[in-house]
């Protein structure tokens, strides 16, 4: 995780809380801005994982919080939609003056329909994603139901939304209705890609048909069945975030950050990081510009998206011994065409183990089978079959291990 925490000034002169996902293992490909959803905040798990997914593909995400709300200064009340709007314009601004000017904008919720409108005045953006966008601003004033009758009569009322108390203005409201993204949607030239759930009870599909069809190619769109409306499920948003990269690549025209060989020394990172996260093992590892997942089986509590911590060590086995076999043949000019390594791991009684000292505890057990393909007489396959044993990882494995662990001073979210 590679986070910093910023403030900004918006038009007013408030200072809007933010956090800089950066990738972990280079310089940023480029740099996007992140609208998250109505009365939401830039830690929205949603808003996280998104973000971070984005910059595990090299693309640095700008989240901040709206004005009034998390960590920013300012009154919720006296917030509208022309606000936030203005609110992602001096967000663009800032990147611009302070790092580089955004070219991916994505927004979640009204943050969608936020950056459908702010798009026009942020000339740098060459493509917009929306997740579970309402087609037209109004639509929240069908989720406040019966509230907006008071709002409209009183000219305020305090509202339960998404499990907090917001006062909300009629000023909101009557900004809402001047405001229609879809007709800015038709005059913009840049890459849409909306993603919405079938399943969204809070802003129906629909939306994401009205929005889809208001615009000009190039457009996609991605289901988030069976997501619901926050993506509350972290496989869900962890989703959209790889699809969302996946896609900005082609339209931002990165150069190709899943081809690590072609990156700078800079880019290309020169160590390995793991990042666990909160609500399962899944973990993205960073190898020398290498962008992997582990995780756990099912079985194990885990989500299987990925190969297990134990899994990796025996591909490393694998991988190892494999090269330490061609580099000895190519050394001899033996035809050895092709080595094959099959593993296996598992525990066994340290009594069952010839060579252990210790008779009352297990021991991690390797099976190695190596297969040799090739012209190669029986003297050459022995041979090759003892030059196994001296490959480096194994003799890792069977050596002195030292694993030094240090604290790391506390770093933000």
């Amino acid at each position: 995780m590679k986070t910093e925490r910023i403030t900004f000034p918006n038009a007013q002169g408030l200072r809007l809380a933010a956090r800089l996902e950066l990738p972990e293992d280079g310089p940023p490909l480029a740099y996007a801005l992140f609208a998250h959803c109505f009365t939401c905040s830039k830690d929205l798990t949603a808003a996280v994982h998104i973000t971070r997914a984005l910059s595990s593909r090299g693309i640095a995400v700008l989240r901040f919080d709206f004005t009034g709300l998390g960590e920013s200064e300012g009154e919720f009340a006296a917030t509208t939609f022309s606000s936030e709007v203005s609110d992602l314009v001096a967000a663009a601004r800032f990147l611009e003056q302070e790092y580089q000017s955004p070219r991916l904008l994505i927004g979640h919720s009204l943050g969608g329909a936020a950056v459908l409108a702010a798009a026009a005045e942020i000339p740098s953006i060459t493509a917009i994603a929306t997740i579970a966008a309402p087609a037209k601003p109004g639509h929240l004033r069908l989720l406040l139901g019966e509230a907006a009758k008071g709002i409209e009569q009183s000219g305020q009322a305090t509202v339960n939304f998404g499990g907090g108390d917001f006062i909300i203005r009629k000023s909101l409201l009557d900004d809402l209705e001047t405001h229609n993204p879809l007709a800015a949607l038709r005059r913009l030239k840049v890459a849409l890609l909306v993603m919405h759930s079938p399943r969204d009870r809070i802003v129906g599909i629909d939306n994401a048909t009205a929005i889809y069809q208001a615009a000009f190619h190039p457009k996609s769109f991605i289901s988030l069945d069976p997501a619901d409306h926050l993506l509350s499920d972290g496989r869900d948003s962890r989703y959209a975030g790889e699809m969302i990269a996946a896609w900005a690549g082609r339209y931002l025209e990165l150069p190709e950050p899943l081809a690590p060989s072609h990156r700078s020394p800079e880019e290309a990172g020169t160590g390995v990081t793991a990042r666990t996260e909160a609500g399962g093992f899944r973990t993205d590892l960073f190898v020398k510009g290498f962008n992997l997942v582990a995780d756990e089986p099912l079985e194990e509590g885990g989500g299987n998206r990925g190969p297990s911590p134990y899994d990796y060590l025996l591909a490393a086995l694998g991988a190892c011994t494999g090269m330490t076999v061609q580099m000895y043949a190519r050394r001899k000019g033996w035809p050895l065409e092709e080595a094959v390594v099959r593993l296996s791991q598992n525990k066994i009684h340290a009594e069952d183990c010839r060579d252990c000292d210790e008779k009352d505890r297990r021991i991690d057990r390797f099976e190695r089978e190596l297969e040799l393909r090739g012209e190669l007489d029986e003297t050459q396959r022995q041979r090759l079959l003892e030059i196994a044993g001296h490959c480096p990882v194994h003799r890792t494995l069977t050596g002195e291990v030292q694993v030094v662990t240090t604290l790391r001073p506390d770093s933000p979210i």
